[in-house]
């Protein structure tokens, strides 16, 4: 599963923008930008660079994690970010501790709760989609701009962004969709909760409990987003290899599930 690891950038192609102006202007390198965004014949020619466009830019470092962040454009705004990402936006002015979240500027960074996976033989975007657990018209949208992206063909060695589960509340870093998991093992989000109270759970294919109902705290309570950080703990053995985390909260007026995040996992 090539989840490619480093932090990278979504920029939005200017006029006047060149691969290597991209390129030098991130510290990177022009065949690096070329192979990430699969930018070479015969499916696209170099010299085809348009404003609007969008690039995948991984940034030099050796984070052992995949982090995206977008670079406002010009008519950006944070409810526009977020609904292209798939993400509520108070989620993600609380993400990047934006305070006014109507004052974006150009140029600015934005993290994004999402990942970057690199496309193997075989691949198909329905597939990919199904194996993380997104919606296939999410991913679509995502990447939609993405000269060397189609819906219908993807090409090995290209990377495209791939959004984390979340809801309008709660958002799971780890574990990541398709991760294997284990007792001890951390889950890792974020998450607006009364009284600082959220739920988690365990389920294998068929439909079995591996960890039952288990409540945890946040580091803070509604209306903050509090961050949680907490061990995983099974009750049983799962009797699949594959199954589905849940992230959720209970309503205080009739207990029903709300905020529900589900995570498609492997053991």
């Amino acid at each position: 599963m090539p989840i490619s690891p480093g932090t990278h950038v979504l920029y939005t192609v200017r006029p006047g923008d060149t691969l290597y102006r991209i390129a030098n202007a991130f510290g990177t390198n022009v065949p690096s930008l070329m192979q990430i965004n699969a930018w070479y014949p015969p499916i696209i020619e170099p010299d085809r660079l348009y404003p609007g466009q969008a690039l995948l830019v991984r940034l030099p470092g050796m984070s052992e994690h995949s982090a995206v962040n977008v670079q406002v454009a010009t008519g950006d705004t944070l409810y526009a970010i977020s609904e292209r990402f798939s993400v509520g936006v108070d989620l993600l002015a609380a993400l990047n501790g934006l305070e006014r979240p109507e004052s974006l500027r150009v140029g600015q960074l934005l993290y994004i709760p999402a990942f970057v996976y690199e496309v193997e033989p075989g691949d198909t975007l329905y597939g990919v989609a199904r194996r993380f657990g997104v919606p296939l018209t999410e991913l679509a949208l995502v990447n939609r701009l993405r000269p060397c992206f189609s819906p219908d063909v993807i090409y090995p060695g290209f990377r495209f962004v791939v959004p984390l589960p979340s809801s309008t509340n709660i958002v799971v870093f780890q574990p990541m969709p398709a991760m294997r998991i284990s007792p001890g093992a951390r889950f890792q989000g974020a998450a607006r909760a009364f009284e600082a109270s959220a739920l988690y759970r365990i389920r294998d294919a068929a439909d079995g409990v591996v960890t039952r109902e288990r409540a945890f705290t946040t580091s803070a309570g509604a209306p903050a987003f509090g961050r949680f950080d907490e061990p995983i703990v099974f009750d049983a053995r799962p009797s699949t290899a594959a199954g589905t985390f849940m992230v959720y909260t209970r309503s205080a007026n009739d207990g029903s599930v709300q905020d529900l995040v589900e995570v498609p996992v492997s053991f």
